[in-house]
């Protein structure tokens, strides 16, 4: 079952709740830690200078870290990427992400509809059971297809897209979410692309 970020979701691998995964530079581990504690739950992950963060409100924590990011642009030397995820789930095999995935990026077809688009996997754990760019050429496809489907094809665009889902997994858990063009300038911390 999908469930919305925010909701009660099952652990995974030892690594509790969280529906935003935070890549810090490298040796500004403690350094980020410290400017994320008060957003939320700050966790340490099982992946070399992953953290994920559980926070109560995904829209106010976005404008709220944008914010400081413009106040003190030096916390972009520190959080590398900061991607908060719509949509989170567990899953215990490839297979069951492959199927959960689909799952959540297919409720994005009312977005997607005549738009440019493309997805993104940021694999962290099952290295060798699931392959980011396999998956990523999967997610495009069943899109392409449910959206011509439809009657409103979209298409692949690399270059300049309308939007662009995002897949991150740390280890048995995935958080998804769909970024618009404007959404990825305005967020210069989401580095998606």
């Amino acid at each position: 079952m999908l469930r919305e970020s925010g909701a009660e979701t099952e652990s995974g691998a030892g690594m509790g709740e969280w529906n935003v995964v935070i890549t810090v530079r490298e040796q500004k581990y403690q350094t980020a830690w410290t400017h994320l504690q008060a957003f939320g739950k700050v966790q340490k992950t099982d992946f070399y200078n992953v953290l994920t963060l559980q926070v109560p409100d995904l829209a106010g924590f976005r404008d709220h870290l944008a914010q400081l990011c413009a106040e003190k642009s030096d916390i972009l030397n520190v959080l590398s990427r900061v991607v908060p995820a719509q949509v989170v789930f567990a899953f215990q095999t490839a297979e069951e992400f492959d199927e959960k995935a689909r799952e959540a990026v297919l409720r994005w077809l009312p977005d997607l509809a005549g738009k440019s688009f493309y997805v993104r996997l940021y694999r962290r754990g099952f290295r060798g059971r699931i392959v980011s760019p396999e998956e990523e050429r999967s997610l495009d496809e069943v899109l392409l297809s449910a959206l011509e489907e439809r009657g409103t094809p979209g298409r692949i665009d690399f270059e300049d897209p309308d939007l662009v889902i995002d897949v991150e997994t740390v280890g048995n858990r995935a958080g998804l979410a769909l970024w618009s063009r404007a959404e990825l300038e305005r967020y210069p911390f989401l580095r998606v692309r």
